[in-house]
């Protein structure tokens, strides 16, 4: 009866009139920036967080969460019509789906995307308010040496599930740590790695890094790499699949949505593993694997199922425990601090409005991706044919308008540049962003907690282990780190990014 009461309540929130159009907006938004590629959801919320200062923080987390999954759906049509992931979760959906639109079967393969999409995100919505209340719960159960520990098991997961080598990926939660401490440290009140700069006393804003590293970054890459685009020619065709296509794709599409949804969970992008996983699966459970990367529906089913459930799921450890479990999730988390929300399981205790008005905007919300997606499906098809040298002076004015809208200061604008030009720098040589992000977004925390827990035990640093639930979270991160580190294990997930 619970859980009835808080939807209900969830959904009176979520259906107020400035609440249904900012869902509509962001996931209007997030469709745009998923069919366009190059831009990507990370670097859109990093725009639009100055936009959100003058509005609620339900409103303004219902919109970013919009952007974020309504991306994912537009990702797909950019893979299916142009041959090009407009999303990395929608790398697999190029295998089957532009095959099927050279097979003169595009309409199919977005309507089955879309449905797939639709009915993963429902059922993923479900398991959120299903497991938000008793996560909450364990949540509060939790004292310092967990809340560390339980950090530290992210970033582990975060190491291990990025793309590229294990020490790279290793520098660059280190970076973001050390970034952190930039600034004034509250508790003694001197400065900290500031170098003389008055700039830096009160440290890096959160949406100067985030825009400079994707936003910045992004354009410079984009630029560098103009991107040949195979617009598929022709009629888009009938959108609904017929009654053999549905029959091929339902067990694909439920399995899709369990493995999107479990994987979603899971720190460090687990969500980005769950089309790869579903497609694995698809190919070995199907009578004739010939068929995979021929235009085979199972093949744009599964991956999609798993894609838009792992995208909904992510929310749950943001939510109930305030650990962000991929970049976007860190961007929220940014997006909770700036409208002053602690995130943790307080958020469902002292703000119910806030957490429940999320979850139930997320159903409304996949309904309105359902319609945006479907109907004006020939609209973003003319939109795949704007060139991109178009777009980028109009984004990188939004981002200059954005950063200084934050305090009038020119000098974040030109910060924000300088970690644009050093985000780039990190992609060249071959390292990935996201993971700095969530050291950046987690390392105050894990400080505080670091701090609280050894004040506790007077300095005694075996509290993290000799503490039952902390010690068994390290002991989860450590065993983590020595699998990825066995030969056999490296190579293979080596082997699993390459693909």
């Amino acid at each position: 009866m619970d859980l009835i009461s808080n939807l209900e309540l969830g959904f009176s929130v979520a259906l107020s009139f400035n609440n249904i159009a900012l869902c509509f907006i962001g996931c209007l938004v997030g469709t745009l920036i998923g069919v366009l590629p190059g831009v990507g959801p990370i670097a859109t919320i990093a725009m639009l967080l100055p936009i959100t200062f003058g509005i609620d923080p339900t409103g303004a987390l219902i919109m970013l969460a919009g952007i974020y999954y309504g991306a994912q759906y537009g990702g797909s049509t950019t893979a299916i019509l142009v041959n090009i992931p407009g999303e990395a979760t929608s790398v697999v959906t190029v295998l089957d789906g532009h095959q099927m639109a050279k097979q003169g079967r595009p309409g199919v393969a977005l309507g089955m995307a879309a449905i797939a999409s639709f009915f993963a995100g429902t059922v993923a919505t479900l398991v959120i308010a299903a497991l938000g209340a008793p996560l909450t719960k364990l949540a509060q159960l939790f004292g310092p040496a967990e809340y560390f520990s339980l950090m530290v098991m992210g970033l582990v997961f975060a190491m291990v599930l990025a793309r590229g080598s294990l020490v790279k990926a290793f520098a660059m939660i280190v970076m973001g740590l050390l970034l952190s401490t930039i600034g004034t440290d509250l508790e003694t009140g001197e400065p900290r790695l500031t170098f003389g700069i008055e700039n830096l006393s009160d440290g890096i804003e959160f949406a100067v890094l985030a825009m400079g590293v994707f936003g910045f970054a992004e354009i410079i890459r984009n630029l560098e790499n103009p991107e040949a685009r195979d617009v598929v020619r022709g009629s888009i065709g009938r959108l609904l699949p017929n009654k053999e296509d549905f029959k091929q794709a339902a067990l694909p599409i439920v399995r899709g949505t369990g493995i999107g949804a479990a994987l979603g969970i899971l720190p460090g992008n687990g969500a980005v593993l769950g089309p790869f996983a579903s497609y694995s699966i698809e190919k070995k459970l199907a009578k004739d694997p010939r068929r995979f990367g021929r235009g085979a529906i199972e093949g744009v089913a599964g991956p999609e199922a798993a894609n838009n459930a792992g995208a909904q799921t992510a929310f749950i450890p943001l939510l109930t425990l305030g650990i962000p479990p991929n970049a976007v999730m860190a961007l929220m988390v940014g997006a909770m601090t700036i409208h002053g929300i602690i995130p943790g399981p307080q958020v469902m205790t002292k703000n119910p409005q806030l957490f429940w008005g999320m979850i139930a905007s997320m159903w409304i919300g996949n309904l309105m991706l359902l319609i945006i997606n479907l109907p004006l499906v020939g609209l973003w098809a003319r939109l795949l044919k704007v060139p991109y040298r178009l777009l980028f002076p109009a984004i990188l004015l939004f981002c200059c308008i954005g950063i200084y809208s934050i305090n009038n200061s020119v000098e974040q604008v030109i910060m924000t540049a300088f970690f644009g030009f050093f985000g780039y720098a990190l992609i060249k040589f071959g390292f990935e962003p996201a993971p700095m992000l969530l050291g950046f977004v987690l390392g105050k925390l894990m400080e505080e907690k670091l701090r609280q827990a050894l004040i506790l035990s007077r300095g005694n640093f075996m509290t993290f282990v000799e503490r039952p639930v902390s010690g068994g979270l390290l002991l989860v991160a450590v065993v983590l780190v020595v699998a990825a580190l066995l030969p056999a294990i490296r190579k293979s997930r080596e082997e699993v990014f390459t693909e």
